[in-house]
């Protein structure tokens, strides 16, 4: 069983987990700060909305176009690029010098390249942890994510509210830079994983060819649509309960929490694999019980129970990366997450729109039901004699 103490008994995997935690609470932060600072230009809040959403939305061009790159380009040099470039792109918004378009600019141009970094970083996890602990390694990256939202959300909105939006925008600049200075002291070089040029036609290619194979095209899909769906029905948890919402999304992250550390840390990985459509279908149930109209502590309870569904992701993780070619397990592992950022977007707008007609605790049951059929039409794909047949096909 993998452990702990072997995944951080790597030093580069320390490396990369430093760099990973600063990244996230950068993110979170300068999304927060350019949010602010946009509307106390325009006092729009549309404006302020696009602004907040502006690093995100771009994550499909770059995962369509760019994705070559996180295997043509030696990875730390990637890294520490794109990090430096995000330090400095965040210290020229603090400047507060610019027109909010040029602004936005600057955050979308940053945010086609955030794939490329993201997918290099995982192929180089791979790369790096003894065999059999990948797994927990991803495991590990997601707590991560969590945790440093929430200090992000802390310290940026501290920062706003005694400071300035610059102000924010400052200390994003200095996390994305002690980022690339962790880089460069504790993660050792390494070649390329792949020869030829980085470009859009290699990105177009690879992508080609990567759905090409039924076994990679059936656990992208598993990756995208189940859990897709649902974090679309999240996003209407405010419109559910209003300001009571707080409720709901900590009892989902919990349960997403437990999920990560009970299949990354405790279950072998045949077990990891035989409760991948048990726990796709207990993602999906619970919310089906919003068409009843629980109350707020009822609709948290059932949030944190399905939410230990997300787990299932890290096996599908695992199986997918067995299944892709090595020399563009960059770009491979780069599709996964950018069609999952993408689909949960678009799930989201559809969800909203819906709500709008039925309410939204109906729309978040239609969210479950959605859900609960894509897991099941998923499921004969996902059988283990037919996985490994098709991936040879």
């Amino acid at each position: 069983m993998a452990t702990y103490r072997q995944v951080f008994g790597v030093t580069e995997f320390r490396a990369l987990f430093g760099h990973h935690a600063l990244g996230i609470a950068a993110t979170t932060m300068q999304s927060l700060g350019i949010s602010a600072l946009v509307y106390a230009l325009t006092r729009s809040a549309y404006l302020s909305a696009i602004a907040y959403l502006a690093g995100f939305l771009p994550h499909a061009v770059g995962g369509l176009t760019l994705l070559s790159f996180a295997d043509r380009l030696p990875p730390r040099a990637l890294l520490i690029g794109w990090s430096l470039a995000s330090a400095l792109g965040a210290g020229v918004l603090a400047l507060d010098r610019l027109p909010v378009w040029a602004m936005l600019a600057i955050v979308v141009a940053l945010g086609v390249t955030t794939p490329v970094a993201g997918a290099a970083k995982l192929a180089l996890v791979a790369d790096i942890v003894p065999e059999g602990t990948y797994v927990l390694a991803r495991s590990v990256l997601n707590v991560a994510v969590g945790i440093m939202q929430i200090v992000g959300f802390a310290i940026g909105g501290s920062v706003l509210a005694l400071v300035s939006p610059s102000g924010a925008l400052w200390c994003t600049a200095g996390l994305y830079a002690g980022a690339a200075v962790i880089l460069r002291l504790w993660l050792p070089a390494r070649p390329a994983r792949a020869e030829g040029p980085a470009t859009v036609g290699a990105t177009w290619r690879g992508t080609r060819d990567l759905f090409a194979v039924p076994a990679i095209r059936a656990l992208l899909i598993a990756q995208w649509l189940p859990s897709g769906i649902i974090v679309g029905a999240e996003a209407l948890f405010v419109a559910y309960v209003g300001n009571a919402a707080g409720a709901p999304y900590f009892a989902s992250a919990a349960g997403m929490l437990i999920g990560d550390v009970v299949v990354g840390r405790v279950l072998s990985a045949r077990l990891r694999w035989a409760t991948v459509v048990p726990l796709m279908v207990l993602l999906a149930v619970p919310y089906l019980l919003f068409v009843l109209g629980p109350g707020v502590a009822v609709a948290a309870v059932l949030a944190g129970i399905a939410s230990i569904g997300y787990g299932h992701h890290l096996a599908l993780q695992e199986k997918y990366l067995e299944v892709v070619p090595e020399e563009v397990r960059g770009q491979a592992l780069g599709l996964a997450n950018s069609g999952m950022m993408t689909g949960q977007g678009v799930t989201a707008a559809m969800l909203g729109g819906a709500a709008q007609l039925t309410g939204a605790g109906q729309a978040i049951a239609l969210a479950g039901a959605l859900s609960l059929v894509s897991a099941l039409a998923l499921a004969p794909f996902l059988r283990t004699s037919r996985l490994r047949r098709i991936a040879t096909e």
